[in-house]
């Protein structure tokens, strides 16, 4: 039985409302919460490449480091795991390797039709993960 939610998230508005709301059914079920951290370096020539890597991960680490302060003095277990592509994939793969109960993501504040011409990642989340989403919207009056 899934017992692991997964959340993506990046730090911004939409990421901590959802962290926040996946932690709250994660207490209420007795679940667990994986936090996913998901990039992809742009393609450069020689090592440049390399170090766009090191400096992404070295980002993701403190995300990550973050996302435990935010849900701090929680009774929930969170734990976060840097994955290394595009948030879609990322968040499937890390999803289906804890056999989770869901994929927790926020919402940013674009419209419908807005996210859709972007390819949001949310969007293609309800398209393609064979498994719940739950899509968070960020708090109001957030920046």
């Amino acid at each position: 039985m899934a017992d692991t939610i997964v959340v993506g998230f990046d730090d911004s508005d939409g990421s901590r409302a959802a962290l926040e709301h996946a932690v709250g059914l994660a207490r209420r079920a007795g679940y667990s919460v994986t936090v996913v951290f998901c990039y992809e370096p742009p393609a450069t020539r020689a090592g440049g490449a390399l170090d766009q890597k090191d400096l992404l991960e070295q980002l993701g680490r403190e995300l990550l480091k973050k996302a435990q302060e935010q849900v701090a003095g929680s009774d929930v277990t969170v734990e976060g795991e840097l994955v290394d592509g595009r948030p879609v994939d990322g968040l499937i793969a890390a999803a289906d390797e804890h056999d989770a109960a869901m994929i927790v993501v926020g919402h940013h504040g674009e419209g419908p039709l807005r996210g859709a011409l972007l390819g949001a990642t949310a969007n293609k989340l309800l398209h393609l993960a064979e498994r719940p989403v739950l899509v968070v919207p960020a708090s109001e009056g957030s920046d």
